[in-house]
């Protein structure tokens, strides 16, 4: 059907018994024809994706094609194609055909591709002036090669993304045979041999993401005529050789980035004298560039060194004459400063884009003198720098077609003073955490009349929000959160993508406007004084949100429900507000993509309900409601659940056994309820759980994890800040070095979790949250001795067995307890000694036995153990030494044992043991004599007279005490 439906197509582009072309017209002109303006005829066809995959393989059949005599260009990329039909491949085509596009197929191995380039001889004679193949995105493997030794007019040749094998570059010498051959993508493929091949006449090689070693380089130098070499993401390690690859002296540009490269760049480096675009980012290169060979590269227009060792100097000394240089890229290097000698120099350069993200540490930095005699910036990223003084407003008086500008994280001051005229290229303006205050200029809008992203994050601005930013039709992200703003007057934000107010003093009703958007998706309230009832909203029930956070307001009444259908919502947060009543049925069973729900901190109440199991949902807080009820069904089914948060409510029952199938879950609060059996799983504190601890826990493992929080949400700049200012100023890009789309992360929600170590309460979170580890089994009715296997807790940071009644010793292999930092077994019943060997852990800030039967020394104070002062030991009335008043004598110190994890009890006798084997005892011995009695005759006799003897015996010591009993009192 596919084919069929193809070759409708085409024949309504081509009259072949008429002679003439429909669609070449001009009033009839398809986008995806070109047609010679003498002949009409077609000579460029694109089928890009034209057919659906869905359809399955496709076997084509290429006479399809034979109508269009005057074909040069031919594009069937994307279109599922496995093969041609016998004698129907593209040897039939036009043999004016010069491009060939079969790019993103289903061409798999030999047979397949073979089956559309049958009789390569009669092909290469047929096709001879073929210069563009394209077979990228396929499943080729090396038999792909014989195929193409015959297109000798073959100047360009892409086979990346296909299953080359590391055997395959020991078969390129058939390019050889491709004497026209110019360019060569061997991108995304698995070669892995560093010998190459001769080629007079190659002057682009693409091999970005394969395992070629490092000596490949050294093997360049038989490619002369090379101009472009790219190499990006290869994973060399080591230093750059100073061989092969310097002896290219026709290279303009050179791609090393994303590898592992160290050391200082080569002093050949320096000879290349035509490059023009270098990019060794994201490796491990060191030194100063100052000293290095950049100086000798006048003819560079774009050079990225970001994310390495460099040091950078603030003046641009070494670039002074580099007056083609547009683009610089410097980020997370080291920017150094100079004497002041150097501060007024002027650069010969003019650049367009700059990039100095997070290049210094230090504090009171300037900003760069040199920037003060640039006048052509586009894109310029000066943020995370701490960068000091008023805000640059020359910045935007002198560059007048500036697109981007992020002065973020920096330490400016004073007022946002704008330009006095229009800057109609700007589209993003990011001056987020600085110390700029006053109100938001009102004609903001008039002087960047086409933003598209707008952040002031964590300043000190007043006042009100500036009506005119909904008139803005570009508009997407506008994020004014932490601030002091205290009016909204937004109208019609129509354009709006991401909406983020928090942390102000706004008020009153939550402005109708902000919900009049349709493209809203992201909208942050939270941190505010919105109060009232939100039922009204269910005008916008149809509304399709991604992310709501009305968090820490005064919100009051029922649950809203006009999100219900909001099925795609990721992200709901409602909680420190003063909502009530029971959570509605279908507030809970409806969000098949939810991710993170937060109704904490309100009054609400009733059960949960049992349909609430999202298969996604990884972040669950419900804690400081007056929620009850068992948690029978409730969430069996989110194997996804990370954080699951039910602390301080009124839940009863026991912990459901279905809690052991959450495989991903990390942190687990159940402080303040109600449950009251026996331990199965895991426990935490204020709660009347009963039993022994289970040894089982000991199996836990506590690592690193980035799922604890949540992870960001990333937006990509619409402009595409570097690769567009790169096609509008040099052409189009020849590597992947200038596509490096420039995005800012959101935070869906911050995942805060609340837990109580070294005696306080922390809200943990983000990074910190990732390393926090921790087991509360606080105030409950645990019962036993500690196991053993609680020291396999090896990465476990907090334990709190406190406020229970367990009893025997402290387990001597708490010393494994390498990275705890709090440990409180306070308010038990344990005795024995303190084991010596936990002096070992020097982690530990917070350490508590108060209020135990602990007898014996206190530990050695040395590391840790010497910054413990009374209060960790106390209310233990037989444990003696230093910080104790009680001295220990000799004779008390040597009585006591050292605890051994494997006696019972200290050495203590179980009395219920010694019952049961005492009376086990007595019984064997009296049914062995019994039985030895009954068997041996012999013996029965003697044991009978034995009794009679010892009978006799005492009847007549008994009478003769007697009488000497009774002459004794006469």
């Amino acid at each position: 059907m596919g084919a069929w439906m193809l070759l409708a197509i085409l024949l309504t582009l081509v009259g072949e018994w008429s002679g003439s072309c429909y669609g070449c017209l001009e009033e009839e002109r398809w986008p995806r024809i070109e047609c010679d303006n003498t002949t009409r005829r077609v000579i460029q066809l694109s089928l890009f994706d034209a057919r659906d995959f869905r359809l399955g393989d496709w076997v084509l059949n290429a006479s399809l094609f034979l109508p269009f005599k005057e074909l040069q260009s031919l594009d069937l990329g994307y279109n599922g194609l496995v093969g041609c039909l016998e004698n129907e491949g593209f040897q039939v085509l036009s043999s004016k055909l010069r491009e060939l596009g079969l790019s993103d197929n289903r061409f798999n191995n030999d047979k397949s591709i073979l089956s559309c380039f049958n009789g390569l001889k009669v092909l290469s004679s047929r096709l001879k002036k073929l210069e563009n193949l394209d077979l990228s995105g396929n499943q080729c493997n090396d038999t792909i090669f014989p195929a193409l030794t015959g297109f000798s007019s073959l100047k360009s040749l892409d086979l990346s993304g296909n299953q080359l094998t590391a055997s395959g570059l020991r078969k390129l010498d058939f390019l050889q045979s491709l004497r026209s051959l110019k360019t060569l993508s061997l991108k995304d493929t698995n070669l892995s041999q560093g010998t190459f091949f001769n080629s007079s006449t190659l002057e682009e090689l693409h091999l970005d993401n394969t395992s070629l070693p490092i000596n490949f380089l050294q093997n360049t130098r038989a490619l002369p005529a090379l101009k472009v070499l790219s190499v990006g993401e290869c994973d060399l390690h080591g230093t750059l050789p100073a061989q092969g690859w310097c002896e290219l002296k026709n290279l303009k540009q050179l791609d090393l980035a994303r590898n592992n490269f160290g050391g200082a760049l080569p002093d050949c480096l320096g000879n290349l004298s035509s490059l023009q675009l270098l990019d060794v980012s994201e490796n491990q290169f060191t030194g100063n560039i100052v000293s290095g060979p950049l100086t000798n590269l006048v003819s560079l227009e774009f050079l990225s060194l970001s994310n390495n060792l460099f040091e950078v100097p603030t003046s641009m000394k070494p670039f002074m004459n580099h007056s083609s240089l547009k683009f610089f890229s410097s980020e997370n290097n080291r920017l150094v400063t100079e004497p002041a000698a150097f501060d007024n120099l002027i650069p010969k350069f003019q650049l367009v884009f700059l990039s100095l993200l997070k290049t210094t540490e230090a504090l009171n930095v300037h900003i760069p003198d040199f920037l003060y005699y640039q006048y052509d910036l586009r894109v310029l990223d000066l943020s995370h720098n701490n960068i000091t003084g008023m805000f640059p407003s020359w910045l935007l008086k002198n560059n007048t077609r500036m697109e981007q500008l992020d002065l973020s994280d920096n330490s400016f001051v004073g007022t946002l003073q704008l330009p006095d005229h229009p800057y109609p290229n700007m589209t993003k303006l990011d001056i987020s955490n600085n110390n700029m205050n006053s109100q938001i200029p009102k004609d903001i809008c008039l002087i960047l009349p086409n933003l598209e992203s707008l952040r002031m994050v964590k300043n000190g601005f007043t006042g009100c929000i500036p009506s005119c930013l909904g008139n803005i039709s570009s508009l997407s992200v506008l994020d004014l959160s932490n601030n002091q703003l205290s009016t909204v007057k937004l109208e019609l934000l129509t354009t709006l993508m991401f909406l983020k107010l928090s942390n102000n003093n706004l008020g009153g009703q939550i402005p109708i406007s902000v919900f009049n958007s349709s493209t809203l998706e992201f909208l942050y309230l939270n941190g505010n004084n919105f109060c009232g009832q939100i039922l009204y909203l269910s005008l916008y029930e149809q509304k399709m949100w991604f992310v709501l956070d009305l968090s820490n307001n005064q919100f009051s009444g029922m649950l809203p429900r006009w999100f219900v259908n909001s099925t795609v919502l990721e992200a709901i947060d409602l909680s420190k507000n003063h909502f009530k009543g029971p959570i509605p049925r279908d507030f809970f069973c409806k969000f098949d993509h939810l991710e993170y729900l937060d109704l904490s901190e309100n009054n609400l109440s009733g059960y949960i309900p049992s349909c609430f199991s999202p298969p996604q949902i990884t972040h669950l807080h419900l804690s400081k409601n007056r929620l009850s009820g068992p948690l029978t069904y409730g969430f069996y089914n989110s194997s996804s659940l990370v954080t699951m948060d039910l602390q301080d409510n009124s839940f009863t029952d026991s912990i459901p056994n279905w809690i052991g199938n959450l495989s991903s879950l990390s942190v687990l609060l159940l402080r303040a309820n109600h449950f009251d059996e026996q331990l199965s799983i895991l426990d935490v504190s204020q709660n009347q759980l009963s039993g022994p601890l289970p040894s089982c826990l000991g199996n836990l493992t506590f690592k690193e994890s980035s799922q604890k929080a949540i992870l960001d949400f990333v937006i990509f700049d619409i402009s595409r800040s570097i690769e567009k200012t790169y096609y509008e100023t040099m052409g189009p890009p020849l590597v992947d070095s200038v596509y490096l789309g420039k995005g800012f992360g959101l935070n869906l929600i911050e995942e805060v979790i609340e837990f109580t170590t070294k005696k306080m309460s922390y809200g943990y979170k983000g990074k910190v949250l990732n390393y926090m580890s921790g087991i509360d089994l606080s105030n409950n009715n645990f019962v036993g001795a500690i196991p053993p296997e609680f020291g396999n807790l090896s990465e476990i940071l907090s334990l709190n067995l406190s406020h229970n009644n367990l009893t025997g010793s402290i387990p001597a292999t708490f010393s494994n307890l390498k990275q705890i930092e709090s440990l409180d077994l306070s308010y038990n019943n344990l005795n024995g000694v303190i084991p010596p060997q936990l002096t070992e852990i020097t982690t530990l800030e917070v350490f508590s036995v108060a209020h135990n039967n602990l007898s014996g020394k206190t530990p050695e104070r040395k590391y840790q153990f010497g910054t413990f002062d009374e209060s960790c030991y106390e209310g233990n009335p037989f444990l003696c030494g230093p910080p104790l008043r009680n001295n220990c004598s000799e004779e008390a110190v040597s009585s006591q044992p050292v605890p051994n994890d494997e006696q019972g009890d200290d050495g203590f006798v179980d009395m219920e043991f010694f019952y049961i084997s005492f009376g086990v005892c007595y019984t064997v011995v009296v049914m062995t004599i019994a039985a030895v009695l009954y068997i041996n005759p012999y013996w029965r006799r003697r044991w009978l007279f034995f009794i009679e003897d010892c009978i006799d015996t005492c009847y007549y010591f008994g009478v003769a005490s007697f009488h000497k009993f009774s002459n004794f009192r006469t």
